[in-house]
């Protein structure tokens, strides 16, 4: 029997993994590492609970995600997103058998070409986006470990605040107007199938760099358009606005992502986001 890591069990992929693992490993042990459990920058304490547990596999989900808060302290974004993991690392490394199961994101890209596959070089805009590109590089130093690079994912997470959608909800539910470009594209995809598909992945033994993503490239409008549908009890004004108008930190424009390879190891086809919503019609979002 395997004993399982999650980090950021609280988190929106993280609790979906947590969902989900019945159903694919349910003689394995699950442990979440939630902030209640452990502070991750605490590398001594760290030490001492791995060398307890002495896991065979280390989700890690946990990191700061939210690319302003990145910005913003680009020294919290390198401690949490790159120093956690060198440490998590280094301790699979010295037990010998613990495999590191990475989440990383599309915004390692610049977005130029979109349609990216796992060979292509990242090159990120983003202090998020550098710092998980860094922290692949150290996760892929050994090649049995598994990156798996993920675009917008939509759920509810057990904050209530983790998703994308949950944010966009909560800023229509205010009364806020969004204005959301035309021009830049990602591939967004539920939480729950990102977590079907790395269960799937992990029990076929997956090695290196996975992409995860919805089936369809959609503008920021389109996945609005989607979503106030969706919502439209909730009256959401929306409007089209331009990169070209943003004066923040840069964005990449297309970080469309091609999931070929995960594709052909998993046992259903990854949907696009509109065609999900579809067919999970009272699925909350």
């Amino acid at each position: 029997m395997a004993k399982v890591w999650i980090t950021g069990a609280r988190g929106l992929i993280g609790s979906y993994l947590l969902q989900e693992a019945h159903k694919y490993v349910p003689l394995w042990e699950i442990q979440p590492i939630t902030r209640e459990v452990i502070d991750l920058t605490n590398f001594p304490q760290l030490r001492e609970l791995f060398q307890r547990d002495q896991p065979d596999y280390i989700i890690h989900c946990a990191g700061l995600t939210k690319s302003t808060d990145c910005e913003s302290n680009p020294e919290l974004a390198h401690k949490l997103n790159v120093e956690v993991t060198q440490v998590l690392c280094e301790l699979a490394e010295r037990f010998g058998r613990t495999k590191i199961v990475f989440f990383s994101t599309d915004l390692v890209f610049d977005g130029t070409k979109g349609n990216y596959s796992e060979n292509d070089a990242p090159n990120p805009l983003s202090v998020y986006g550098q710092t998980k590109a860094i922290a692949e590089k150290i996760v892929l130093n050994n090649p049995k470990n598994l990156v798996i690079r993920t675009s917008l994912n939509a759920g509810v997470s057990p904050t209530g605040d983790r998703s994308f959608t949950e944010q966009l909800k909560k800023a229509i539910m205010s009364g806020q107007t969004l204005y959301l470009f035309v021009d830049e594209f990602r591939c967004p995809i539920h939480a729950s199938v990102t977590a079907k598909a790395t269960w799937e992945l992990i029990i076929r033994d997956a090695q290196g760099i996975m992409h995860i993503a919805g089936n369809e490239r959609l503008s920021r409008w389109e996945i609005g358009v989607l979503l106030a549908k969706r919502w439209a009890h909730l009256n959401p004004k929306i409007q089209m606005a331009s990169t070209r108008e943003y004066k923040g930190p840069p964005r990449p424009h297309d970080t469309s992502l091609k999931c070929e390879r995960a594709q052909t190891l998993l046992s259903f086809k990854l949907p696009g986001f509109s065609e999900w919503l579809l067919t999970h019609p009272e699925a909350e979002l």
